[in-house]
């Protein structure tokens, strides 16, 4: 007796399912998926890199983020807004029912984009080989906030030298606002 096609195909894919099912029940436990103990972690090294203080009642506060994960969380922050911008632009391109000066406006923005996101991470790259742990550069319309996170005394001096940096790598006259964080 013969089989038809759709007949093979059907029992092809079920004894797959059948597998992958038995592999993924008796496979060990993927790492990572315990919630409760990955925040554990986090806690624990917020405790090590010093996110511990001591508030003026002389009770132990716990802040849940340390300066590094501060910092990190901004840039993820950062980036999910412009991924959001750049997929209106991108639904904006690929629509063919707009005009062509709409649809290259929406391609010159999401370049700006880049070119944005390009500019800060150069920027970052060149204050942190200034001699400073860490940096992080938001440019939002004219305005320029740079947070540097060193162990160094900052001074005024040191607030210039990073404005004019920025001022140099943009070649545009706009509100440069520096702020130190120090490092622990």
């Amino acid at each position: 007796m013969l089989l038809k096609k759709q007949t093979v195909w059907l029992l092809t894919m079920l004894s797959l399912v059948v597998v992958l099912s038995v592999y993924y029940i008796t496979s060990p436990e993927q790492k990572g998926q315990d919630f409760a103990a990955i925040q554990d972690k986090v806690e624990e090294k917020g405790k090590k890199d010093g996110a511990v203080t001591e508030s003026e009642d002389g009770k132990t506060v716990i802040s849940g983020i340390s300066s590094d994960e501060a910092f990190e969380t901004l840039r993820l922050q950062l980036e999910d807004q412009r991924n959001a911008q750049k997929e209106e632009l991108e639904e904006v391109l690929a629509s063919t029912d707009l005009p062509t000066d709409k649809r290259n406006d929406a391609y010159e923005q999401m370049e700006k984009l880049n070119d944005v996101a390009n500019t800060e991470q150069i920027l970052e790259t060149t204050i942190k080989t200034m001699g400073y742990d860490d940096a992080l550069v938001r440019v939002d319309g004219e305005h320029i906030k740079v947070t540097v996170k060193s162990k160094k005394k900052h001074s005024p001096t040191a607030a210039n030298d990073i404005i004019q940096l920025v001022r140099t790598e943009i070649g545009e006259m706009r509100t440069v606002a520096v702020e130190f964080k120090p490092a622990k």
